[in-house]
């Protein structure tokens, strides 16, 4: 707060700078601040050199010393927004010499809206009221000792100064109040609403980091997705194309199927694929207009494995498959080895399944699709009953939550495709345990043939980050890394509780 309560001023009553642009010389803030101070103080001076020179002839001084007292007293009202104290006191100091009422009332104006505590305030106007009823006093005494006919009640005398001093006092002191209060109340109104400007700029800020970060989390959930459906089997496309190179002029028949696997592939990458980018271009316009963030990426799971299934299904063989020897847990869809067992494979989950993605049912598929390519690979759960994998894989299909089967799904699939991509001719074993309160699978590998050709499979290094990142997404652990025997191992905890089959 200034010296006068006025928001423009750069100087306040204490001397101190107060905020705000300061163009004006001195302790003014502006110069038309600066000009009306100098037009005050030559009113003011003006008067005082009338007063003072009327003083001077009554109280038989040089008139010279009066016109010069005049003159100090009015000017120091240029001081009155750095020094108001100093400005009432001269005015209560002249008020004996009769001089001086312009200067009192700006004073204690400038004095009642600064920001000088109260009591002083008061203490000033106290003592300039005293000091109006004084000199009131005597001059109404001397006027009616000078009429000789004029005899007034003796409370007049008192009562007249009283009223005097109140009306030199009172008008301006409250006027200062007024004003002071009024301009501190628009300056914390404004610093408020600049804090509240503020606040929003902040929360404007961090809606735009926080939106930033859900189209980047979004961006990398849909290449993740995409990454694990599509190039799993475009992995295996590969994979069969070279061997159908190495076999095609030694064994013919077996080239057959190999390039007939191949199209089936095709087929199945193409079908997910044109279903992905359906559903990214009817997800672009709810995701813009503020729909949920993970919506496209789940609806990429469920068409990639309603794709896949569909795919799989026009491909499958018309008779039964038949079990490997030697006790191998069987290779063949999920559905089939379930039926082949006795087990029974409930339809959706509350008509839900075909929305939710990949599931463990789908496990024997995956592991089938990659010992069609030619890998050795053997699939086991621990702790369920039942021999059969594709048996187990579909009853534990309606026991977990869609989002848990879906990472054991994908961590598993992109582990076999590094299989294929690091380790051709090597053995894999899947193992899938199922615990209380909690799901773990593991993928390992021992090391490739030597000798044996790869596939010439590029890597871009994401599969590992990926299947990081969906397991810790779960509260999860993840833990993956080479082994003693050469090979690689891949394994994965996911915390779980049991869903209910409908």
């Amino acid at each position: 707060m200034t010296a006068t309560g006025a928001s423009d001023e750069g100087v306040g009553a204490r001397g101190a700078p107060v905020n705000g642009p300061v163009d004006g010389p001195w302790w003014w803030a502006r110069r038309r601040s600066a000009v009306l101070d100098v037009f005050l103080a030559a009113a003011s001076a003006l008067e005082c050199l009338i007063e003072g020179a009327k003083f001077a002839d009554e109280a038989q001084l040089p008139e010279l010393l009066g016109l010069l007292l005049g003159l100090l007293a009015g000017s120091v009202l240029l001081v009155r927004r750095r020094w108001p104290v100093a400005v009432v006191l001269v005015s209560i100091a002249v008020m004996p010499a009769e001089m001086g009422v312009l200067l009192g009332l700006v004073g204690l104006y400038t004095l009642a809206a600064s920001d000088l505590p109260r009591r002083i305030t008061a203490l000033l106007a106290g003592m300039s009221v005293v000091g109006s009823w004084v000199t009131s006093y005597l001059n109404v005494q001397q006027g009616m000792a000078g009429q000789q006919g004029f005899r007034p009640p003796l409370w007049f005398a008192p009562v007249t100064s009283v009223a005097v001093g109140l009306l030199l006092t009172a008008p301006p002191v409250l006027w200062g109040l007024y004003i002071g209060a009024r301009r501190r109340l628009v300056e914390s109104l404004r610093e408020r609403a600049d804090g509240l400007e503020r606040e929003l700029s902040l929360l404007a800020d961090r809606a735009e980091e926080r939106a930033e970060w859900a189209r980047n989390e979004e961006r990398t959930r849909i290449a993740r997705e995409m990454h694990d459906v599509v190039a799993h089997r475009v992995s295996l496309m590969v994979v069969h194309a070279a061997a159908l190179q190495a076999v095609a002029l030694k064994d013919p028949e077996k080239a057959s199927r190999n390039a007939g696997l191949v199209g089936d592939m095709g087929r199945q990458a193409l079908t997910e694929l044109r279903e992905m980018l359906g559903v990214l271009r009817t997800a672009e316009g709810p995701a813009v207009r503020g729909g949920s963030a993970p919506a496209a990426s789940e609806r990429l799971a469920a068409v990639a494995s309603r794709a896949g299934a569909q795919a799989t299904e026009r491909d499958r063989p018309a008779g039964p498959p038949a079990k490997p020897s030697g006790g191998a847990p069987t290779a063949g869809p999920g559905a089939a080895n379930a039926a082949s067992t006795g087990a029974h494979v409930p339809e959706q989950r509350g008509g839900e399944a075909a929305a939710e993605g990949p599931h463990l049912a789908e496990l024997a598929d995956l592991v089938g699709q990659s010992r069609a390519a030619g890998m050795t690979v053997e699939l086991t759960v621990d702790e369920d009953a039942g021999d059969d994998g594709g048996a187990v894989a579909a009853e534990a299909g309606c026991r977990y939550a869609a989002r848990v089967e879906r990472t054991v799904y994908r961590v598993v699939q992109e582990a076999l495709t590094n299989v294929h991509k690091h380790a051709p001719g090597a053995q894999a074993r899947v193992r899938l345990a199922h615990r209380d309160g909690e799901l773990a699978v593991q993928v390992e590998n021992g090391p490739g043939e030597s000798g044996a050709a790869g596939a010439g499979l590029p890597s871009g290094g994401n599969g590992l980050v990926g299947m990081r990142e969906r397991v810790t997404a779960l509260g999860g652990v993840f833990v993956s890394g080479p082994t003693e025997t050469g090979g690689f191992r891949v394994s994965a905890v996911l915390p779980v509780s049991p869903v209910p089959a409908a």
